[in-house]
């Protein structure tokens, strides 16, 4: 097992980040005297103040995950959200002072986006938020360009992740991987194949998703919500957005959907979809090493799993 990184490294490495994202706004003729650090796990995310420039700097990659992979989700992300934008649909978008391109400064490859106000002064409310994927779902129907199936499960990760846990029982017990093994055996070829998933699951509609918990990434700002975070934009099923939110989510959406035309979602392949995040989880905890605060954060889930029917009982 690869040794922890201390305080001392991430804050290295956090400061990095930041000075790569600063020189990178400076030379891209930005002014930027007092950047702040907005968030900091697998992303981190600074504002190039006094400039209206958010930039996001990929630090944890996932395993099994280079530099130009990277770079290739970035500008899928930035094409998508572009478009987003020109219809209107309430996203963060890129910042009109930098070209629409990720650029790679000191090892990372990093995005700009406009710097919103948020609105902290409401809790998150993921239950309305359910029905607002909805509007966004009705919305990307429409993007011309095509994207790949379900690359949001990153299966080549999962399978690496899992392979990573073989001999750390400190991470997961011997038992538990033995489990997940088991289970990505049968999830993996539904996540990699179009024509496999079609066979399982005749009749569901496929179209472009958010593919990142959307309803976790609507920010609330003071003229309104936005759409945010579409580092995982797929082709897949409306059910991979809703995934993990529960009962009264799906229900917010489902009533949003048929308002909008848009159909309800489907018991099964939202367990599946649930399956498959369990197995990204899991495939997680080699990180843990780069980025200590996942263990903690982790930990609730892998518990839940333990208690769930395997494979989320799709196969039963």
């Amino acid at each position: 097992m690869t040794a922890t990184m201390t305080a001392d490294q991430l804050a290295a490495r956090t400061a990095r980040a930041v000075a790569a994202a600063v020189g990178a706004g400076r030379e891209r003729g930005l002014t930027v005297h007092e950047p702040v650090v907005l968030h900091d796990v697998f992303s981190v995310v600074v504002h190039l103040a006094p400039a209206p420039v958010v930039v996001r700097v990929p630090t944890v990659l996932p395993i099994g995950t280079d530099l130009d992979d990277i770079t290739h989700r970035q500008r899928t992300e930035l094409a998508l959200v572009s478009w987003l934008n020109a219809q209107n649909v309430p996203v963060i978008a890129p910042s009109p002072l930098v070209a629409t391109e990720p650029v790679h400064r000191d090892g990372f490859s990093m995005t700009f986006w406009q710097y919103v106000e948020r609105d902290l002064t409401t809790e998150p409310d993921y239950v309305r938020n359910a029905a607002l994927v909805a509007d966004l779902h009705l919305a990307l129907r429409d993007y011309p360009a095509e994207l790949p199936f379900l690359s949001a499960a990153e299966p080549r990760t999962v399978t690496a992740g899992l392979d990573a846990l073989t001999g750390c029982p400190e991470l997961l017990p011997a038992a538990d991987l033995e489990r997940a093994r088991m289970e990505w055996a049968l999830l993996e070829p539904l996540a990699s194949s179009r024509i496999a998933f079609d066979a399982e699951f005749p009749g569901t509609t496929l179209q472009p998703v958010h593919g990142d918990a959307p309803a976790y990434n609507i920010v609330a700002t003071p003229t309104g919500p936005l759409y945010a975070d579409f580092e995982l934009v797929t082709l897949g099923p409306a059910e991979w957005d809703l995934a993990a939110f529960g009962p009264d989510a799906a229900a917010a959406y489902d009533t949003a959907a048929q308002g909008l035309g848009l159909r309800r979602l489907d018991a099964r392949v939202l367990r599946f979809v649930e399956a498959i995040g369990m197995a990204r989880t899991i495939a997680c905890l080699p990180l843990v090493a780069r980025q200590p605060i996942l263990g903690p954060a982790l930990a609730p889930a892998i518990d839940q799993w333990r208690t769930q029917p395997f494979a989320g009982g799709i196969f039963d």
